[in-house]
Parts: C-alpha cells; sequence; structure tokens
C-alpha cells in the first residue's frame, strides 16, 4: 500500500537560483508563489505567515542563511561572515516561538564556522539546507508511521490548526499521521477546527486535504466538545512549535483546550512534531515564549473590522499543553507515552 499517495503538496522550494514560498495567506482560493532572492525577504515572508508551521519555517530560514551567503560573498568575500551577521539577526527575530528556527539558523553557523576562509560558502551552505529540508520530509512519514500505529481502526480523529506539507517541508507531523492512517484504512474522515484568528484549519488544512482526496469536515472550535460526546472520535492529533523538557507542548492557541476536553471525553491526545522542536532548555512550558499577535487579527475579518468600535482584543499565537494531558508524543526518533522529563531525557539521549 503506497501511504505517501495522500501527498501532492510541496508549499517550500529551492528552484537553483532562489526560493520559492507558497503565500499561505492566499489558500485557498489562490495558489501564488513568492519567489525570494535575499534573506531580509525572507524574514519578512517568515513574519508575515507567508510561510509558517514550524518546520517549514525552519527549513526556509536555512535557505535564507544561503541567500544571504550569496550576497555576502558577492559584497565582500574576504569577511561574508561579518557580512552575514545582520542578516542572521533578522531570521532570528522574524518569529519567537518556533524553537526550529533557531535550530535551524543554529546549526547553518556551526557549519558556517568550519567553513573555510577565502572559498565561497554558497555552495556547501546550499547542500546543508536542502539535506535539512530532506530530512524533514524523511521524519515526517516515519512519524507518520508510528503515529498511525497508534490508532485503532473505525473513528474519525480531529486536528487544530495546519499541520501538513503547508507547515513542513512536506508530508506533515500531525497531518504526515492522518495521511498514513487514512492510506492504511484506520481512519474514514478527519474533522478539522477552523482555528481562529488566521483560520488556518479551514483555509489550509481543508484545502491540503480535499487536494489530496481524503475527506474532511470543518468545525467551529466551540463544537469540538459535542463532537467529541457523541463518540465520533478516537483521537485528537496536533503539531507543536516547541515542546519543553518535560513534555509541555506549546501549539496554535486552543490546543490546550482540546486537551483538556479530550481528557473529560476519554478521546486521547497525540502531540506530532520533529525532536527539533524539543526544547530541554525549557524546563517546562512556562520557559516557552509566547508570541502576542496584532489585535487586528481579532478584531477584523479579511481587513474588515467585525468588532463593535472600542472593543480591545487579546491575542496570544499558542498556548501550552501541560505533559499530563497528552497520551503520546510522536517523533522520528520515536514515541514517548506518557511524557515526563525522565521520558523526554531518554529520547532525547540527554541525563536526568
Amino acid at each position: 500500500m503506497n501511504t505517501h499517495a495522500h501527498d501532492s503538496i510541496r508549499a517550500v522550494q529551492w528552484t537553483g537560483t532562489h526560493l520559492r514560498l507558497l503565500d499561505q495567506r492566499r489558500l485557498p482560493h489562490e495558489s501564488v508563489y513568492l519567489d525570494l532572492d535575499t534573506a531580509p525577504e525572507t524574514a519578512v515572508a517568515i513574519r508575515d505567515m507567508v510561510v509558517r508551521g514550524a518546520p517549514a519555517i525552519g527549513v526556509t530560514a536555512a535557505y535564507g542563511v544561503v541567500l544571504s551567503a550569496r550576497h555576502a560573498w558577492t559584497r565582500d568575500p574576504a569577511h561574508w561572515r561579518d557580512a552575514m551577521q545582520a542578516d542572521l539577526d533578522t531570521l532570528a527575530a522574524s518569529r519567537p516561538t518556533a524553537v526550529n528556527l533557531f535550530w535551524a539558523l543554529d546549526h547553518m553557523r556551526r557549519l558556517m564556522d568550519r567553513l573555510p576562509d577565502g572559498v565561497d560558502p554558497t555552495a556547501e551552505l546550499l547542500l546543508e539546507a536542502e539535506r535539512i529540508h530532506h530530512d524533514d520530509i524523511e521524519g515526517n512519514r516515519r512519524m507518520g508511521e508510528l503515529g498511525a500505529a497508534l490508532i485503532e481502526p473505525g473513528k474519525a480523529v480531529l486536528t487544530h490548526c495546519n499541520t501538513g506539507s503547508l507547515a513542513t517541508g512536506g508530508y506533515g507531523t500531525a497531518l504526515g499521521v492522518i495521511r498514513s492512517a487514512y492510506a492504511k484504512g484506520l481512519i474514514p474522515h478527519v474533522f478539522a477546527d477552523e482555528t481562529r484568528p488566521w483560520l488556518q484549519g479551514s483555509r489550509l488544512t481543508a484545502w491540503e486535504l480535499v487536494q489530496d482526496r481524503i475527506p474532511v469536515s470543518l468545525l467551529c472550535e466551540g463544537a469540538a466538545a459535542s463532537l467529541m460526546r457523541e463518540g465520533r472520535i478516537s483521537w485528537v492529533i496536533v503539531g507543536a512549535d516547541r515542546i519543553a523538557a518535560n513534555g509541555d507542548a506549546a501549539n496554535k492557541i486552543g490546543t490546550y483546550g482540546l486537551a483538556i476536553l479530550a481528557r473529560h471525553h476519554g478521546v486521547r491526545f497525540m502531540v506530532v512534531a520533529p525532536t527539533t522542536t524539543i526544547d530541554m532548555e525549557a524546563a517546562d512550558g512556562s520557559a516557552i515564549p509566547i508570541e502576542q499577535r496584532g489585535t487586528e487579527e481579532v478584531l477584523e475579518l479579511a481587513g474588515k473590522r467585525v468588532a463593535a468600535d472600542g472593543a480591545g482584543a487579546w491575542n496570544p499565537a499558542f498556548d501550552v499543553t501541560p505533559a499530563e494531558l497528552i497520551d503520546a508524543i510522536v517523533t522520528e526518533k520515536g514515541v514517548v507515552a506518557q511524557p515526563d522529563q525522565e521520558n523526554m531525557a531518554l529520547l532525547m539521549g540527554a541525563k536526568t
């Protein structure tokens, strides 16, 4: 059985000369690709959510380093590392919560430090960015297999935000598990939260599933409790932007509430993310920075104000789900059941 049949989308591409991103702000009505030639352009694309999802942000940032190196070598080949510093800082400042961004930049920096002076670094950095991209896709497929193995056949699943090919190098994390499980005949249907205020569920996840011919129904976040009470789903399957050393997981706002609902209704809760998302320096979820975004995202819809004049808004982009509400964390290195500090350390090969 071909578990990769339901996998047709690549949102991050290297054309051979520049970076090409599918503008996710225009989906589902338009498929528009942006061609980027500089690191500052790449940082703006990350900040403004042309590309989003922690793994995709990391892959994009790695290609951003390549663009920076190419320009730095052209401007000042004798001091190309120094010439890249402002670009690297700009990339690092683009989104604060997604730890994959910082992992990718640190990884590329370490390679930069090893490269010889007097030689154009662009080719070697490009090879490494392409390796990061390839490894992300292969890791996602591995997670898809591991996560699908936890699912008993017969019931639908619920997902939140977008964790598919649009949010990664390809195939997806939580949506990769769903793709794999659907291909194996384990799940008949997918329910997707709209995911307000950016509507990643309705604009992106539903679009991906429709493209790959996987049956999907949208619901408002407020309908999730009723869906669970009716016994129609067996798992909530979500991604993560950062996972702390004890297994607390930061994901798109609304995930925490789903975990509470799932525990009450006897529905299991799965977090799917690569090990590059795990931050062993963050002892628990309280150490994870939570991005606060502009109030206009809540007060407006498609650029038009829908809230009463004079009303304010609170707009955290993420929340933290405590480890005790998570039944399994699925990574490319294995599955952590009932995550805690000891089990996370075993996965990461660290000492408790």
